[in-house]
C-alpha cells in the first residue's frame, strides 16, 4: 500500500572548508627590504666618516695651532732675549754668577757659559766685585781649568775681585775652579774639598764569559783598545792610566796651593779626596770664614745690591726638553763617556 507523504530529504552534509593557503613569498618584497637595509647602512658609513672628517680636521687645526705657537716662542725668545745677562744697573753693585750641577760640555755649568757670564760680570764697571755661588759636586777637570784660567786672566786685566760662596757643595772640579777665588766662604754644613781625580768604568769579561759571547776586537795601535769594558784591563794600560791620573792630580794640586797661598793648612789628608764640612775646610785652610751671600755683598763687597749675570736657559731649550729632546741627549752623552775622568 502506498501512501502520498514523502519522507524528508536528508540534511545536507557541511563540506569541509579548505585549509587557508599561505600567500607565496614575493620576490619583489625580499628586493625591496634588502635595497632599504643596504640604503640604512650605507647612510650609517657616510654619517660616521663625515664624523671621522670632521674630528680629525679638528685635531689637524690644533696641531697647526700648537706648532704656530711654538714658533712663535720660538721666535720670541730668539729676538726678545738678545743677550743671556739683564741689563745692569748703573748703580754700584755685586755681580753674582751661579754654579750650579756637573762641570761638563753642553751643561748649565760648562765653561762656554761660565766664562761668559763672568767675563760680563768683570766687564762691568758698576760692579764692585764678582762672587760665584757653589752648588757644584765637580765634573770634567778640563772645564774646571778653562774656567780657573779665565778668572785669574780676568781679575789682572780689571784689577776686581772675585769670591766664592759655597751653599750646599763645592767639591772636585768646583774647587779647582774655587782656588782662584780672592776668598772663600762657605756654611759650616757645606762639603768642601774633594781634591782628587777619578776615572769611571766597568768591566764585563766575567759576564760575557757566562754568557758565552766573545768580544771582536779589531784595532791598529796596541794601545787602541785601551780600558775597553769588554776586555781583560793589562798592567800596562792600567799603569799608563795611572800616569794620566797622577798628572791630572798634580795640576790640581799645584792650582789650590798657587790660589790658596800660606793661608792652606796642609796635611797628608789635604790631597787624599777626602772632603770635609765647611767648618773643618776653614780650619785647614781649604776656606776663609763662615758666610753667605747676603753678607758678602753687604760687609764684604759693600753693595748689597745683587744683580745675577748667570746665563740663563732660553725658552726654546725648555720647550726642546720638555718634548724629550734632552733624554735622547742624555743617552748619546752616556755612550761617550764610558770612562769619564773626574
Amino acid at each position: 500500500m502506498t501512501s502520498d507523504s514523502q519522507s524528508p530529504p536528508p540534511p545536507p552534509v557541511a563540506e569541509p572548508s579548505p585549509a587557508p593557503v599561505a600567500p607565496p613569498s614575493s620576490p619583489l618584497l625580499s628586493l625591496s627590504q634588502r635595497l632599504d637595509g643596504l640604503e640604512t647602512l650605507l647612510r650609517d658609513v657616510s654619517v660616521e666618516l663625515l664624523r671621522e672628517r670632521r674630528i680629525e680636521r679638528r685635531w689637524r687645526r690644533l696641531l697647526s695651532l700648537a706648532w704656530f705657537g711654538l714658533v712663535l716662542a720660538v721666535a720670541w725668545a730668539t729676538f726678545s732675549q738678545s743677550g743671556i745677562h739683564p741689563s745692569s744697573p748703573t748703580t754700584p753693585h755685586t755681580a753674582l754668577v751661579e754654579v750650579r750641577g756637573e762641570l761638563a760640555m753642553d751643561t748649565e755649568a760648562s765653561a762656554e757659559n761660565l766664562t761668559a757670564s763672568i767675563r760680563s760680570a768683570f766687564e762691568d764697571e758698576s760692579a764692585k766685585a764678582v762672587v760665584l755661588r757653589m752648588n757644584s759636586p765637580g765634573g770634567s777637570p778640563v772645564q774646571a781649568g778653562m774656567i780657573n784660567d779665565e778668572i785669574l786672566r780676568l781679575k789682572a786685566l780689571h784689577k776686581k775681585k772675585l769670591y766664592v760662596v759655597v751653599e750646599e757643595m763645592c767639591a772636585s772640579g768646583a774647587y779647582y775652579i774655587a782656588a782662584a777665588a780672592d776668598a772663600i766662604y762657605v756654611d759650616k754644613a757645606s762639603i768642601v774639598g774633594s781634591i782628587g781625580v777619578r776615572m769611571d768604568g766597568f768591566g764585563f769579561t766575567g759576564l760575557m764569559d757566562k754568557l758565552g759571547v766573545e768580544r771582536r776586537l779589531l784595532t791598529a795601535g796596541e794601545n787602541k783598545g785601551m780600558l775597553d769594558p769588554f776586555l781583560p784591563a793589562s798592567e800596562k794600560q792600567t799603569a799608563l792610566a795611572k800616569t794620566m791620573l797622577n798628572q791630572i792630580h798634580q795640576q790640581f794640586i799645584k792650582v789650590v796651593r798657587e790660589g790658596r797661598g800660606s793661608r792652606l793648612k796642609e796635611t797628608p789628608e789635604t790631597f787624599s779626596g777626602l772632603f770635609w764640612t765647611g767648618e773643618e775646610a776653614v780650619r785647614m785652610g781649604l776656606a776663609d770664614g763662615l758666610a753667605n751671600l747676603d753678607y758678602v755683598a753687604r760687609e764684604i763687597v759693600k753693595a748689597d745690591n745683587i744683580v745675577d749675570y748667570t746665563p740663563q736657559e732660553d725658552v726654546a731649550s725648555r720647550l726642546a726638553k720638555r718634548f724629550g729632546a734632552s733624554i735622547g741627549a742624555g743617552a748619546v752623552q752616556t755612550l761617550r763617556n764610558l770612562s769619564p775622568v773626574r
